[in-house]
Formats: C-alpha cells, sequence, structure tokens
C-alpha cells in the first residue's frame, strides 16, 4: 500500500516515534505536542558531512526556538543506537538538547515526502506544524544542500504572527518581527 504525503494544512497523525533523548531511548507521542509548535527536522544520516553542520547551528539556536514555544524532532532513517554512538562521539552532535527521532523503516519519512527508497535515506526536509497539529510549512532539499537555522527560525516567527492575527495580517518577503505586514485584499486597492 502506498503512503500519501502529508500537505500544507493537513493535520499530522496521531504518531508514536522512538527517539535517542538525555542520554537514553524514549518514546515520543506527537498528540502530546498539541498546544506547542513543533519542527520536524529530517536529514540523511548520522556519521556524514553537512548534517553536523545544520545540527550543530540547530542546536545552539534552540533556546531561541523554545523561546518561540516551539519543540525540535531531528529525524533520520538511523536507530537510536546509532543515534546515540553519534551524539556520544561528535562534538558538534553532543551539543544537541532535542529529541533525535528514528525511522529506519523510512515509514516517518514517507509520510512527509521526504523518503529516497533506492538509498533508504530521508532528503533535508524541514516542517513547521502549529499548536493544533496543522502542517505549516514543507521545506525539502536535495541533501548535499544544507539548510539554515536563523531562516527556519524566521519562518516560525512569520508563522506564529500570521496565526495570532487569524490570517488578518500577512507577511511579505524577508519579514522579520516589527516589520510592516500586508493586509489581504486592503493592500491591492489603487494598486491595480
Amino acid at each position: 500500500m502506498e503512503i500519501k504525503s502529508l500537505k500544507i494544512g493537513d493535520v499530522i497523525p496521531d504518531l508514536t516515534l522512538k527517539a535517542y533523548y538525555n542520554d537514553k531511548e524514549i518514546e515520543l507521542k506527537s498528540a502530546d505536542y498539541r498546544g506547542k509548535w513543533l519542527i520536524l527536522f529530517f536529514y540523511p544520516a548520522d556519521f556524514t558531512f553537512v548534517c553536523p553542520t545544520e545540527l550543530e547551528e540547530l542546536a545552539m539556536m534552540y533556546p531561541e526556538f523554545q523561546k518561540q514555544d516551539a519543540e525540535i524532532m531531528s529525524v533520520s532513517c538511523d536507530t537510536v543506537f546509532v543515534h546515540k554512538a553519534w551524539h556520544d562521539n561528535s562534538p558538534a552532535i553532543g551539543k544537541i538538547t532535542f529529541p533525535m527521532v528514528s525511522d529506519p523503516t523510512g515509514e516517518l519519512s514517507t509520510l512527509f515526502g521526504a523518503y529516497i527508497p533506492k538509498e533508504g535515506l530521508s532528503l533535508r526536509g524541514t516542517f513547521i506544524i502549529d499548536p493544533d497539529g496543522i502542517l505549516k510549512t514543507i521545506e525539502i532539499n536535495d541533501n548535499s544542500i544544507g539548510r539554515s537555522g536563523k531562516e527556519l527560525l524566521r519562518k516560525l516567527r512569520a508563522a506564529k504572527f500570521i496565526r495570532d492575527n487569524h490570517g488578518l495580517q500577512v507577511c511579505p518577503a524577508s519579514w522579520e518581527p516589527g516589520d510592516d505586514t500586508l493586509t489581504p485584499g486592503m493592500d491591492l486597492v489603487g494598486k491595480i
């Protein structure tokens, strides 16, 4: 049976995930994160080259995401034991204090449209999920292209602003908190 990938606006299903977190294997339930923003940060594999640069940056920025009432979970197709080995042996990965989710079957990566079946790996996929469990952003990159934690934080802040303003204001390109926003419909008057 083919698994249909999630799209923007879909509610993520209740998921039970195994993860390496706080020096042990744990089981997480996505439903426990309702009421918070959730970022799923997929990457190809542990013990690789680009991944530690992204994950170290995310680890350093994690307190900023937490200030936005957001939690982060990194995800790869490695087992929990491989996550532990990488965390224990890499100075960059040792800085991670958020859960490192294990997806050895590729089922989670497939659900989010990031799985590469021929390689058994995930693409670099980043997904922002709102407090109601609704998928708000999707970013999927080729595995040779690293992502920006700063841009991810900017997108999270924009998504939060839209939610807090009930969609009555929208964020233009490169919007940062405090910048001007647009009012749908109103900002087009006189410009057509």
